[in-house]
C-alpha cells in the first residue's frame, strides 16, 4: 500500500467512525447497531437484528449496567478485551482505538482509584463522545487523547497493559502498531487484544473478497502474520486464539503477548531501569546501578 493509498484508507476509516459517533449523539443507535465495524452490517451478512457476537452483546449484563447507554451504543468491537486482559488494581491501561470509551470506562473500574485508563483515538467525534461518557459515568481516572495507534502521544514504558477491540485490523501500518505497543509497555507488561484474524491459507486478495477494509475484513492479518509480527516487535509468549467466525475463514480472535522484563543482553536499558527492577524484583536481572557500567548495562546486571 502506497503512502497515498494509506492516507485514503485512513480517511475512510476516520470518516466511518466519525459518522458512527454522530449517529449515537443523534440517538440513532439502532442504525449504528447494523452498520458498525464488526456488526452484522460489516463482518457478517446484512441483518436488521443486533448480533450478540459483536458490539455491546459481548459484554455481560453487569458490565453493561456500569455504563452510559451512549457508550454501549457506540460499541463496535468483535470481542471483550477485558475478559482476557486480567486487569489488576493499580495498573495503568491503554486502549488503542478507544471509540466511545466503553473499554476505557470498564478498565477504569477494574484498576480502581490507584490505577488509570487511557484511550487513544484519531476521530474528534469519537473523542468528544468518549469524554462525555466519562463525565456521565463519573470516571475520574481516565483520559482520552487524540492520536493514531501507530503514533500514540504517551512516553516510553508508560503503561502496564494494552487492550484494543477490533481496531488493529484497520491500521494501514500494522508493524508500526506492534512496535508502538512494545514501546509503550513497561517491561513485564502485556497485551490483551480482540481483533479479526484470517486463517493462514487466505491470501490478501481472498480476505478482500470477504469484506471491506473499513468493515474489518480486508485489512486483517493472518494468524501466522500476527505471531511473526509480534515476535519481530520483541514480544514473548504470543498467542492468537480464534473465538467465533466473522466471515468465511475469518475469525474474531484473542491476541495475547508480553514484553520481556530483560532486554536481549539480559539487562535493562537506562530508560527501563526503574520499571524493569520493579517488575522483576530480581537482582540477577537488575541490581543497583554501578559506577563502571556501560550505558547498555547501567542497571547493574549480575
Amino acid at each position: 500500500m502506497t503512502s497515498t493509498e494509506q492516507d485514503v484508507t485512513r480517511e475512510q476509516v476516520r470518516a466511518r467512525y466519525a459518522q458512527a459517533a454522530t449517529r449515537v449523539d443523534a440517538g440513532n443507535s439502532a442504525v449504528l447497531a447494523t452498520d458498525g465495524c464488526c456488526s452484522p452490517g460489516s463482518c457478517a451478512p446484512e441483518s436488521v437484528t443486533v448480533d450478540e457476537a459483536f458490539g455491546a452483546g459481548l459484554y455481560s449484563a453487569d458490565e453493561q449496567a456500569e455504563l452510559p447507554a451512549t457508550a454501549l451504543a457506540a460499541s463496535l468491537g468483535c470481542g471483550n478485551p477485558l475478559a482476557v486482559a486480567e486487569l489488576r488494581e493499580g495498573e495503568t491501561v491503554l486502549d488503542l482505538g478507544s471509540g466511545g470509551g466503553i473499554d476505557v470506562l470498564l478498565s477504569a473500574r477494574r484498576v480502581g482509584p490507584t490505577g488509570f485508563a487511557y484511550g487513544v483515538d484519531m476521530t474528534d467525534e469519537m473523542l468528544a463522545l468518549a469524554r462525555a461518557n466519562a463525565v456521565k459515568a463519573g470516571a475520574a481516572n481516565v483520559e482520552f487523547v487524540k492520536g493514531t495507534i501507530e503514533d500514540v502521544p504517551l512516553p516510553d514504558s508508560a503503561v502496564d497493559v494494552i487492550i484494543s477491540n477490533c481496531v488493529i485490523n484497520l491500521s494501514v501500518d500494522k508493524p508500526a502498531v506492534l512496535a508502538e505497543m512494545f514501546r509503550l509497555l513497561k517491561p513485564g507488561g502485556r497485551i490483551g487484544i480482540s481483533d479479526v484474524v484470517a486463517e493462514d491459507q487466505l491470501t490478501p486478495e481472498q480476505r478482500a473478497e470477504r469484506g471491506s477494509y473499513v468493515g474489518c475484513i480486508a485489512g486483517a492479518l493472518s494468524r501466522r502474520e500476527y505471531l511473526d509480527g509480534l515476535a519481530t516487535a520483541g514480544f514473548a509468549d504470543a498467542e492468537v486464539v480464534f473465538t467465533h467466525e466473522a466471515a468465511d475463514g475469518m475469525h474474531a480472535a484473542i491476541v495475547r503477548a508480553t514484553k520481556p522484563v530483560a532486554g536481549p543482553s539480559g539487562c535493562c536499558s537506562d530508560a527501563e531501569h526503574a520499571t524493569c527492577c520493579e517488575a522483576s524484583a530480581k537482582a540477577e536481572c537488575c541490581g543497583p546501578p554501578t559506577a563502571d557500567a556501560s550505558p547498555a548495562t547501567s542497571c547493574g546486571c549480575r
